[in-house]
């Protein structure tokens, strides 16, 4: 009996995704935010590794639908909760007036990210998807922006730190975060159909300007990049989508 083929490798990478996600989480814990980022990182790379290798292997299935969703939550949704969650304990409680009440009730709303996003992964799984475009910010993009602030307090080359701390800051931070992953906003994939400009000129140009922005503004840059993701969508018009597609 094979033990493993070629069509198991997409379940593969989700568990290196859900293994990365793990340590993610232990990296929040102790305060490590270069582990933190670098499990985040690699944990989207296999996230994205597993779907190209579904597609390229013709390897979909409904257990590796549902054990990608699983994998994500921890990944993508619960990881994200915690890292607001332990900004917020850690910024000053002081703007709260004494309010020791307000602050213990508050602390928890970054977790609104962890409930919203696994409204997304079920939405995702109960729609069909398209190949040219996603409708709300995916969650790996959002944990990707969020694992960025532990990353810009620490090499605060703006004087942000302060800012990221502020509990008003991340609840609002969360909620507009939480609010973009279930909104009906129509981002394109960055998928190359050819090498061509006019059928990829976003790709390219949000690729470019990311490239450009990180060199400059190191990790400060990567709320920037994904306001600019949201931005060149909408200016594209929606050109992405094909009509005969259902929105997802």
């Amino acid at each position: 009996m094979t033990l493993f083929t070629v069509k198991q490798l997409p379940n593969v990478f989700t568990c290196m995704n859900l293994l990365c996600g793990c340590v993610a989480l232990v990296a929040v814990f102790h305060g490590n935010e270069i582990l933190l980022a670098g499990m985040v990182f690699l944990a989207a790379m296999f996230d994205l590794l597993d779907g190209l290798t579904a597609r390229g292997f013709n390897a979909y299935s409904d257990f590796g639908k549902e054990f990608d969703s699983l994998a994500d939550m921890v990944t993508f949704g619960v990881v994200p909760g915690m890292i607001m969650y332990n900004l917020f304990v850690k910024g000053p409680d002081t703007v709260f007036l004494g309010s020791n009440v307000l602050f213990h009730i508050l602390k928890y709303f970054p977790f609104i990210i962890t409930v919203f996003a696994a409204l997304r992964l079920a939405r995702f799984n109960c729609r069909k998807s398209s190949s040219s475009y996603f409708t709300g910010m995916p969650t790996p993009a959002a944990a990707l922006m969020i694992t960025s602030l532990p990353l810009i307090v620490r090499y605060d080359r703006y004087g942000l730190g302060d800012l990221i701390h502020n509990p008003y800051f991340i609840c609002l931070f969360s909620l507009i975060t939480a609010a973009l992953m279930m909104s009906n906003l129509k981002l394109f994939a960055l998928k190359f159909h050819n090498l061509g400009w006019n059928d990829n000129k976003f790709q390219y140009l949000f690729l470019l300007i990311a490239f450009i922005f990180f060199v400059l503004f190191g990790f400060t840059s990567v709320p920037l990049i994904i306001m600019l993701y949201i931005a060149l969508s909408l200016a594209s018009g929606i050109k992405f989508f094909n009509p005969s597609e259902k929105t997802s």
